[in-house]
Formats: C-alpha cells, structure tokens, sequence
C-alpha cells in the first residue's frame, strides 16, 4: 500500500503545473463504457441467490499528449453496487485502473505505470484488456522501447501484473528483440526474426526441486510475401511445479515447452491457412496460486484455442478450451498438454461462373482436431516422459462447411454445417464424450436502402448428453441507426423435464454518432462465454441488460 501512495504521489507532483494542465485539457480525448444487469428470479433459470441484483461495470478512459513527445493515460473503473455475475471479486468498488506516462521520440518509446505488451504469438507474454472476460492483466512498472536502427529494436520491462484494482506479488522481467532482414529495394516480402525472453518471480512459493523464478526462453521467425505467408516459434520453459487439489508437488516437475507454426496463402480467389501447436505445462500465472483459478486472473501468456469462432449459439455450447497443462486427477485421467492442428480453406466462385452464378459465391471450410499428449507417467520415480509429435487420447475435433451467396441485390444466404466431438471427460473432467452435428440456414432481406430482415435457424443433433437442441433469431434493422432482435434457444430433448428451458431474448440497439445504446431482457444459458480463444464461465440467470459506448474529442 505505501508503495502505491508513493507512486501516486509522484505523478500528482509531476501534474500539479498549470502548463501543464492546460496542455492535458486542450488535447484531451475521453470513451465512456457501461455495462449494467437486473437479475430477477426464474422459475426457470432458478433464484437469484447473490447479492446486488443490479450490477454496473463502467470505464472512463482518458487520454492526452503533451507537446509532442509526452502522453499520458487514466482509466477510472467502477463496479457498482456490485460487477456483473462472475467477474473477479478483485473487481468491486471504485478507483483507478490503469495510469500510465509515455515519452516518444524516434528512437525512445518510454512508458512508466500500466502498460500492455506482447511478444510474438503471445505464448510467452501477453498482457492485454478483454472486458467482454472480465480480462485486464496490464503490468504496472516501467516498458523500455528502442529501435537501435532501421532493423533492429529492442524492448524491455520490469513490474508487477493488475488483478483488480490490486497487483499481484510475483514480478514479471522480459526482454524481447526483433531483426527485420527484409530488402529495402523490394517490398514484395518482409522476413523478421525474434528472440524473447521472460521471467516470473513469485518469492510466495518454492520447492526443494524448483525454484520461485521460472523462465521462458522464445524463438520465432516471420515471413510474408504477396501471396504466402509463414511463421514458427519454439519456446522453452524452466522447471515448473504441477498445483494439483490446491497444492503444490515436488513430485512431476518438469520443462515445459511449445512449438507453433502457421502458413499460408492467397491467390486467384483461393486462401489457405494451416497451424500447428504443441503445449506442454506451458500455464504461466504472475502468481502460482492462481492456477486454475476461473477468471482469468493473473494469466501471463496467451493460450487461446486454436479453433475457429462460431457466429452461432449452438456452434458455442461445446466450446474447446486449450490444454495446456499437465494433471494427473486419477491414473484414468492423466494430461500431459495438447497437441494438434488447423486449417481453413477459402474459394470464391467467380461471377457468371456456373456455380457462382450472377453474384459469385463464397465457400469456408474449416476444420481442426486436439489431442492429449502421448505421454507416460513414471509414479514411482516421480517423472513423466512425453513424445514430441506422438497424440494422445482425442480432446476435440470439429469439421465445417458454410456457403454464403448472393441471390440478387436483396437476398443473400448463409449455408452452416458443422460436425463436432467433444471428450467432457478430460476437457471439463465430467463424465461423457459429444458427438453431434450442426446445421443453420441465416437469409437476410433488404428491404430497401436502409431497412433489412435477418431470419436465423438452427438446430443441434445429437445421441449425448443433453440431446437435441434447436434455436432461431429474427434481427430487424429499421435504419443504418436502429436494430431490434428476439432469439430463442431450446434444449427440447432435454432428458430432465426441469432443463428444457426455453432461454429466449428480446432487445435491440441504437446508435447516434459515437454513441451506442443496447438493451435485452431474456435469459442466459449458463456455460462459457468465449472471445478470441479465451472463455469464462457464467451462470444460468434471467434478466434485464443495457449498455452505453460513447466517445468524446
């Protein structure tokens, strides 16, 4: 706490000049977020049993320049009474989330307070805001930028990583270096190569067999021309304890390590794109006791899963998350990582072509598969052992096919297909494994210039779990200004007569400018809200949502 005053009152001392201020007041630019609920009981979706029935997450950024070279940023964040339904209990009350100074010249990025940064793919850091998550694990402390010349840069950072409005007690060092070997006398191509490294200190935890610092080791290669691109990281991660029911072993401490590669092209109406990655005990918290925890708290790398993300509801109930680490719950269900692989394929068909037709047609297929890793634990030696490119008991698997196309000026179509496995044994430790396919149909109809129609169906088969699934959504959009939704989604052969709920919502949006409104009153099914790879999970809740985004300059 003393070292926060300190901090706080250095910059009061810096900004208490009324050059100062005036400068900051004439450059000033603000957004404004808002994001509120009103929980009410369901004889559905069940009682509300938390406190707080209205719950407000807001954010006031402010952002200015001094002169040339000087900007500074504040980030005020409010949760009141309460955040909304499983955020952090780290997020409550009022107060200042993010500060920061940066000076800037051609050669010098300096920023002193919170900072967000990234290096590489992000497996070896990644510090970043996702509100959406309840996700802001910015690093307070000191970034170090320096371009040494046209092909070299270096940055550099040392500080503590924010979990609410508090830090964590570990620290974060990590240094990281990028070589553009690309030719000036031809722009066809880059080729870029870093070297990254970081380390995490967390004093609260060490054992006989490792230690309270643990270090990554990256490197990566980038290149790209007009038409292909290709990009490969290997990272090393020092000896790391397994946190299993809570605690930590010195039994099973391990290397970890992760290899990723992505490579693709495109040409003459056709994109490729493959990726290929290996985890293994490569989950890295700021501190090691946040392990495992469900908010996304203290997460120094950036693991997303590598699958592709669904626009539709029932495409999003059996959501794979990565596996990046190693557990040995029982014999029966032993993880050592994950292994596997994806690909996307575009084709256009041409314009007046025979498929194509007046409009031409646009056809995606994706598909990716996620394996443990094929290892083997040693539990009377205390070890593990694991093979690079072996594959374990299957995790998940998905194939898709959609085709979008244009019937004429006012009616366009989108075709879905989606076939889907999911092993709940070893992804959410549950009894069962999913199979199940997918199958949508989305028609838009404009009405004239500003006015559209969306009509939205789906349904999920399958013999598992909870059965079929089916679910439907109708947009309107009155004006370039305006929209109105309702959606419904209906487990309608749910063995359990309680489950089959139907989670229907109704609302819409309105935006003027800079500003947008929203409201929706309706139920939430309760499982895992995901953005870009990262999930958490919610409850099953109905209710009354709205929200405002505004910007001013």
């Amino acid at each position: 706490m003393k070292k926060e005053k300190i901090f706080y009152l250095l910059i009061l001392i810096f900004f208490n000049n009324s050059i100062l201020n005036s400068q900051i007041l004439n450059n000033l630019r603000s957004s404004y977020e808002s994001y509120s609920a009103y929980y009410i009981d369901d004889s559905k979706t069940g009682d509300f049993n938390y406190e707080d029935r209205f719950r407000s997450n807001n954010y006031l950024n402010l952002k200015s320049n001094i002169g040339a070279s000087w900007n500074f940023e504040l980030q005020i964040e409010s949760y009141l009474p309460s955040a909304l339904l499983n955020y952090s209990p780290d997020f409550k009350n009022t107060g200042i989330s993010t500060f920061n100074l940066e000076y800037i010249n051609d050669k010098i990025n300096l920023k002193l307070g919170n900072f967000y940064e990234q290096f590489g793919s992000g497996m070896i850091l990644r510090s970043w805001e996702e509100k959406d998550l309840g996700i802001n694990n910015s690093i307070r402390g000191l970034n170090f930028k320096y371009r040494i010349n046209d092909k070299i840069s270096l940055t550099s950072l040392f500080g503590q990583q924010k979990k609410g409005f508090k830090y964590s007690k570990g620290f974060i060092v990590g240094l990281d270096t990028e070589f553009d070997f690309s030719n000036e006398t031809n722009e066809n191509y880059t080729f870029i190569a870093g070297l990254s490294f970081v380390g995490r200190n967390d004093d609260q935890t060490s054992g006989t067999t490792y230690h309270n610092t643990t270090n990554l080791y990256s490197a990566r290669i980038d290149f790209s021309s007009l038409s292909f691109y290709s990009n490969i990281e290997i990272i090393n991660k020092s000896k790391d304890p397994i946190m299993q029911f809570g605690d930590f072993y010195d039994d099973f401490v391990e290397e970890g390590a992760a290899f990723f590669f992505n490579s693709g092209f495109i040409k003459n109406g056709i994109g490729v794109d493959f990726t290929f990655r290996r985890l293994e005990n490569m989950a890295l918290f700021s501190e090691r006791n946040a392990f495992g925890n469900s908010y996304n708290q203290s997460i120094v790398n950036y693991l997303p899963a590598l699958t592709k993300q669904h626009d539709y509801s029932l495409a999003n109930i059996y959501v794979y998350q990565s596996q990046p680490n190693v557990s040995f719950v029982d014999p029966n269900l032993i993880k050592t990582g994950e292994t596997g692989m994806q690909l996307d394929v575009y084709y256009f068909l041409k314009e007046k072509s025979f498929f194509g037709g007046q409009y031409g047609m646009n056809l995606a297929l994706n598909a990716s598969v996620w394996n443990n890793l094929d290892g083997n634990f040693d539990f009377v030696n205390k070890n593990y052992t694991t093979n690079f490119f072996g594959k374990g008991e299957k995790y998940f698997s998905e194939i898709s096919l959609e085709i979008r196309k244009k019937w004429s000026s006012k009616l366009d179509n989108i075709i879905f297909y989606l076939n889907q496995f999911y092993n709940k044994k070893y992804i959410e430790e549950k009894f069962g494994k999913i199979n199940s396919n997918i199958f949508v149909i989305e028609t838009t109809y404009k009405l004239n210039k500003n006015k559209s129609l969306k009509l939205e169906l789906q349904h999920l088969s399958t013999k598992d779990d909870n059965k079929n699934w089916s679910a439907f959504g109708l947009e309107y959009n009155l004006s370039s200004a305006i929209s109105l939704y309702v959606s419904d989604l209906y487990n309608y052969q749910n063995p359990k007569q309680n489950k089959k709920i139907h989670y229907y919502n109704v609302g819409g949006s309105y935006s003027k400018g800079i500003n947008l409104y929203t409201v929706n009153y309706g139920r939430q099914r309760g499982g895992l809200v995901c953005t870009g790879g990262i999930c958490r999970y919610v409850p099953e809740s109905t209710g009354l949502s709205f929200s405002i985004t505004t910007s001013f300059f």
